[in-house]
């Protein structure tokens, strides 16, 4: 469970044996360039999904959602936070042509040429296909803050000691210890694994979905 390629291969074998996964779910993966976060949720005849990438050089987060209704896909809002805001909002029509676009910068709007409306499609398509993989071999998310020795609490306010391999309890002590205020860890569990996905001095609780909202 290094990379993504090491996920999408991971314990796919006897899933068919294992209980059904709720509604609602969270999990993600390490890429190249930073990580990502996906939380999933299924209903009869729709699936929403927000995906969140963290570069690991900092810089700041890609927070989209995506709506699928019938198989279809019908909206995609993607958020790039910091000091240089750029939010895209599509929507789609049930045989796929586009009904809405907008790309709103800082102080001025503007249209989305086709070829990035068909670049957003294919990524939508993609993590879609990289999350249905990664809940087939059931790697799941977890995020809490950091208390000491090998304890985090989680965003649920539980007390958990997930089971990470000792240098990376050692990077998180590090971190906390350079950064000298809190931290927040992500982290992977699947059936036979646990990894450490990211660290980072924001709260990420403050902004970690709720099925009841979602």
């Amino acid at each position: 469970m290094k990379r993504l390629v090491a996920l999408l291969t991971l314990l796919l074998a006897g899933c068919s044996s294992q209980p059904s996964l709720p509604d609602f779910t969270a999990s993600g993966y390490l890429a190249d360039r930073g990580a990502v976060r996906i939380w999933r949720k299924n209903q009869p005849h729709s699936v929403h999904m927000l995906t969140v990438f963290r570069p690991f050089q900092g810089g700041a987060a890609v927070f989209t959602e995506y709506g699928w209704q019938n198989g279809n896909l019908t909206s995609i809002k993607r958020h790039l936070s910091g000091a240089q805001p750029d939010d895209v909002t599509l929507r789609f029509d049930g045989d796929g042509s586009l009904s809405f676009m907008q790309r709103q910068l800082a102080g001025r709007r503007e249209a989305v040429n086709e070829q990035t409306v068909e670049l957003y499609k294919f990524d939508a398509q993609r993590m879609l296909r990289i999350s249905d993989a990664l809940l087939a071999g059931r790697v799941l998310l977890k995020q809490g803050r950091w208390q000491s020795g090998n304890r985090l609490q989680t965003c649920q306010n539980e007390q958990v000691s997930p089971m990470l391999d000792e240098s990376e309890w050692q990077r998180i002590r590090q971190f906390q210890h350079r950064a000298g205020e809190r931290v927040n860890v992500a982290w992977l569990e699947a059936p036979n694994d646990t990894q450490l996905l990211d660290m980072t001095t924001e709260d990420d609780c403050q902004w970690e979905p709720q099925e009841a909202d979602f």
